[in-house]
């Protein structure tokens, strides 16, 4: 990595103490790449665990335009293209003219546009977005999502983050398809009463690289993450017909003991525990406990 060091250090404080959202904090192009390398890696790897999954469950986005909005580095729209090829064109939107350039210029050769006020496309992408939007914003960007045909939200996997998504959820659940990460069109479970500590969060596997080499390391340690843990909240809809989906979805990590695990899955009836012992189920109860859930 070549990456600016006290940079890193400026924005990830940005980020801790709430101000992300009140004005841009791009100061030069030597942010965002440093940016790109380090935190924009991990957003790629949990759109890449998203978007493969769209692609297991035989899911395609229709032909058309790709608005990523609020891009950043671009990082989603890379992804995107990456997973589904070629757009009829991308359109960037940031309030940064400098973070567009940038993902444009990542882009390569792709047809982009930078519009700092887009209109609607087919395709929108949105990621990391909900922790830097006032709701005056938020509603202008829920009416420009409603206009889109398809909609892949990526965001991280808090609990405070995945409860926004989830409300958006419902505010749009009658307008589109659930494609993902839902196993049913109905009502969230989750916010049934008494599971109210519970929240819809995936774990995005992390590449070895990051355990064997020391700017890993030296990023973990400035970021205080953990690496080894990439957790994502998200929500994929479609006006379109979706694909049906499998009737359970296990969500976060099982608790694991010394005879038996608990995982937690979603339904088409709501949430459920379910027990897994290790005597019954052996193989299954060896891969709870690598964090490799069903």
């Amino acid at each position: 990595m070549n990456v600016d060091w006290r940079a890193l250090a400026r924005l990830r404080a940005t980020f801790l103490d709430g101000t992300a959202g009140a004005k841009d904090y791009w100061h030069s192009e030597s942010d965002l790449d440093s940016y790109d390398q380090t935190f924009g890696q991990r957003i790629r790897w949990k759109w890449d665990y998203v978007l493969a999954e769209l692609q297991r469950r035989h899911w395609s986005p229709p032909a058309g335009s790709v608005l990523d909005w609020g891009c950043g580095t671009g990082v989603a729209s890379r992804a995107f293209l990456h997973h589904f090829g070629n757009a009829d064109r991308v359109v960037l939107a940031d309030r940064s003219p400098l973070a567009m350039r940038f993902a444009a210029q990542k882009l390569g050769g792709t047809s982009v546009w930078l519009e700092a006020k887009p209109g609607p496309a087919t395709v929108m992408l949105l990621s990391h977005v909900l922790t830097e939007l006032a709701p005056s914003v938020l509603a202008e960007l829920l009416a420009l999502v409603r206009q889109a045909t398809a909609v892949v939200w990526v965001e991280p996997g808090t609990f405070a983050v995945s409860r926004q998504l989830i409300a958006l959820r419902e505010q749009l659940r009658g307008e589109f398809q659930l494609v993902a990460p839902c196993p049913h069109q109905r009502g969230c479970g989750l916010l049934a009463a008494g599971n109210e500590r519970h929240w819809c969060h995936f774990f995005a596997p992390s590449p070895p690289k990051v355990f064997t080499h020391s700017d890993w390391a030296r990023f973990g340690k400035l970021a205080g993450i953990d690496l080894r843990s990439l957790p994502v909240s998200y929500l994929v809809l479609d006006k379109r017909p979706v694909p049906s989906a499998e009737p359970v979805r296990a969500l976060g990590r099982a608790r694991v003991y010394k005879a038996h695990a608990l995982v937690l899955e979603c339904v088409p009836n709501g949430v459920r525990e379910r027990r897994v012992t290790k005597r019954e189920s052996p193989d299954l109860f060896r891969r709870l406990k690598k964090n490799k859930i069903p």
